[in-house]
């Protein structure tokens, strides 16, 4: 008897995975007259009975199913759906509710929840209920064939909610934007996009020493550097020098990415050993490369103006920073909070752009930024030319000496810890 009913159910759920719909409601009419408390085969059948027009027996069978399998969300989702060809909004609603109230975090449920909504003409309340449903959804190659079409329909939804949210709030806080600091409005800009669910907050994410309560600032002000102007100053020679390399030394231009076969390269897969991201090193990883820096005078002069950070093992780093045509550096975070990073361009084709969360700026040759690295940020070279800048670490100018001094003993421990292996 058993046996007979799984084989009945596996051919009645395969048929009806084909499309065979009427082979499939013969079957679960086996299985329905050798159990009549068979939940699957109650609901089947009440939705083939839906299928065939008839909602009087569809809620009859649907309602002995939900007798005998009161915790499956599905039944009475699927009697909303009968109640809404009716025409019966009310009943349509109460059954929507009566599945969430068994699963709160019931996909389909959550969606049938923000379309009746939708079709209510309650634009802001179903917008709420699709976040909620994203949410709820895998990511999306992994969304549900069934779902599919709903779950784009809801992301659509709620973009266009997103910008019409920020579209209002950026209209209300106009006036008062326009007396804040020219200083600080990035951020009220930015609070608009957060509120309005456009973007998310973005964080100081450090790989290595995190120093806690540095504000996670993106591009920091140009007067907090008094070497900048003088920096710049060099652009010309340090381009010529640039231009020599490439011409002489291009070889040396070495993948700024390289893993070695079995680590985790994550997003970094496209550009491991990929010379679309190359670099030519004065410094890497704390140390200079002698032979590099006697090839680039100026450079190096130029590079002696900068407060540069001296951290043990991470820093300092400079280096000829190539990013070839077409190429993008996907988002990401880098290694201490302790220091900044700052770009000095020198070859920058138009249809250029750099993000630092949600900053974006684009290069201008010869003008310097300076900004945090451990705050997600990526590069796209949408030209077809190779775009060019220096790349280098600074301090921090938030800290004093001695925590620049604390900083660079903590890092220095923690590579001593780790180059005793387990510390036994």
């Amino acid at each position: 008897m058993t046996d007979s009913l799984s084989a009945l159910e596996r051919a009645a759920g395969t048929a009806a995975a084909a499309g065979r719909w009427d082979e499939a409601e013969r079957l679960w009419r086996q299985v329905h007259a050798l159990d009549r408390t068979h939940a699957q085969a109650l609901l089947s059948l009440g939705v083939h009975a839906f299928q065939r027009g008839d909602a009087k027996e569809a809620l009859e069978l649907l309602g002995d199913a939900r007798t005998h399998a009161p915790f499956n969300p599905m039944i009475p989702l699927t009697v909303s759906r009968v109640f809404r060809e009716l025409g019966r909004p009310e009943q349509e609603w109460g059954a929507i509710i009566d599945a969430l109230e068994i699963d709160a975090y019931f996909l389909p449920g959550l969606l049938a929840r923000g379309e009746f909504l939708e079709r209510q003409r309650r634009p802001r309340v179903a917008a709420a209920v699709f976040r909620d449903a994203l949410k709820v959804a895998p990511a999306e190659p992994q969304w549900p064939a069934a779902l599919r079409r709903r779950l784009e329909h809801a992301r659509q939804f709620v973009n266009a909610d997103n910008e019409a949210l920020a579209s209002f709030l950026a209209d209300r806080v106009q006036a008062t934007r326009a007396s804040v600091e020219s200083v600080v409005t990035d951020r009220w800009d930015e609070a608009v996009s957060i509120l309005a669910g456009k973007s998310r907050p973005y964080h100081s994410e450090c790989h290595q020493l995190h120093v806690p309560r540095l504000p996670a600032i993106t591009f920091y002000d140009d007067s907090l550097f008094p070497w900048m102007g003088e920096l710049e100053s060099y652009t010309d020679a340090i381009k010529s020098e640039l231009q020599d390399m490439l011409a002489r030394r291009g070889d040396e231009f070495v993948p700024y990415i390289q893993y070695r076969p079995g680590d985790p390269v994550n997003q970094w897969d496209k550009l491991n050993h990929s010379r679309n991201w190359s670099g030519f090193h004065l410094y890497a990883h704390g140390r200079a490369v002698p032979e590099h820096l006697a090839q680039c005078p100026r450079t190096a002069e130029a590079l002696s103006l900068v407060d540069t950070v001296t951290i043990p093992g991470l820093c300092p780093n400079a280096m000829f920073s190539a990013l070839a045509p077409g190429a993008h550096i996907p988002p990401h975070t880098g290694e201490t909070n302790a220091r900044l990073v700052a770009h000095l361009p020198l070859v920058v084709p138009e249809k250029c752009s750099y993000r630092v969360g949600h900053d974006r700026r684009q290069w201008r040759e010869g003008k310097c930024w300076v900004f945090d690295d451990t705050i997600e940020h990526e590069a796209r070279n949408d030209s077809d030319q190779m775009r060019v800048i220096l790349m280098f670490d600074i301090w921090n100018p938030l800290l004093s000496p001695a925590e620049r001094e604390m900083a660079a003993e903590l890092a220095g421990a923690m590579r001593d810890w780790r180059a005793v292996g387990d510390g036994v």
